[in-house]
């Protein structure tokens, strides 16, 4: 018998806050702070929210910053144009990679710590080339791991710690690779999940604390749940149609936070555009990693 896809209708996102996000980003759940911070891109604005008191405010304003990661210490490092990683901390910049020369038109795109605290970090096409995925290693170096990705996109390990997925937007993919947690290395492509364009496209994921994995889809208005073998197993509609992204936070990890794009063109048919949402009573999650990137003193 074929496995059936749950709809979940009596699930209710709730708005947290509307900053009308031109492309809202990469949440992610501080647990040093037990905040949730998020980015939209193209204004170059960086945002903080404190479910304990409800407050929620904009915390940076500067170039854009297409991800970022919470190092160890708790400050954060962030991805941003021009192949620039920096770390903030007290509200200060500090650079470790000025810029990438290959990445000078370009920006980061979606981030995500490794077990080891190294950095998967992937950048935008441009017109000239297709998009790339790289890794940051501890020592701060720079190595290049994928060509040709369209839009480098949702990323996660398994559970073993042996796999990871890798989302490619424009190609309507979700892939997985076998990946080594002693260097790092990545191998074995195979597809994972495939969208077809009534779906959306498969934007940031996330990893479940039972395995599955969930995908935000843009222009599809909703989170999927994807079983191990890449089949739906239950879908949580939204009221803005470009999800963009999710994250597992709050106390047990029974929060997903989960941004949405297109508040500068709010329209009457869709004026939560931007806004970031919360969903409560699915799968706890898992708590993302540490990077653990030196910087040198």
């Amino acid at each position: 018998m074929p496995k059936q896809e749950t709809d979940c209708p009596e699930v209710q996102p709730e708005l947290i806050a509307d900053y009308a996000c031109e492309i809202g980003e990469n949440p992610l759940w501080h647990p040093i702070e037990q905040c949730l911070y998020w980015t939209d891109i193209p204004t170059g604005r960086l945002f903080r929210f404190d479910p304990a008191t409800r407050k929620h405010e904009q915390c940076y304003q500067g170039r854009p910053v297409g991800g970022f990661t919470v190092q160890a210490d708790g400050t954060l490092l962030l991805f941003m144009d021009r192949g620039t990683i920096a770390r903030r901390r007290a509200g200060v910049l500090n650079e470790l990679v000025a810029e990438i020369a290959e990445e000078r038109a370009t920006r980061f795109n979606d981030v995500i710590a490794d077990p080891r605290g190294r950095v998967f970090c992937g950048t935008m096409s441009t017109a000239e080339r297709p998009g790339r995925l790289y890794r940051l290693d501890l020592d701060g170096s720079l190595h290049l791991l994928l060509e040709n990705v369209g839009c480098s996109n949702g990323m996660a390990f398994t559970p073993d710690k042996q796999g990871f997925y890798h989302t490619d937007s424009f190609a309507r993919e979700i892939c997985q690779y076998d990946y080594n947690i002693e260097n790092g290395a990545i191998s074995n492509r195979r597809v994972f999940a495939r969208f077809t364009e009534k779906d959306g496209f498969p934007d940031g994921a996330s990893l479940d604390a039972e395995g599955y994995l969930w995908s935000a889809l843009w222009d599809g208005g909703r989170l999927v749940r994807l079983r191990p073998d890449g089949t739906v197993d239950r879908t949580i509609k939204f009221p803005t149609g470009k999800t963009s992204s999710l994250t597992f936070g709050g106390v047990g990890y029974f929060d997903i936070y989960v941004t949405t794009a297109g508040g500068n063109c709010k329209s009457q048919d869709d004026p939560l555009a931007g806004g970031l949402f919360r969903v409560s009573g699915q799968t706890p999650g898992l708590p993302e990693f540490f990077s653990r990137i030196e910087f040198p003193h």
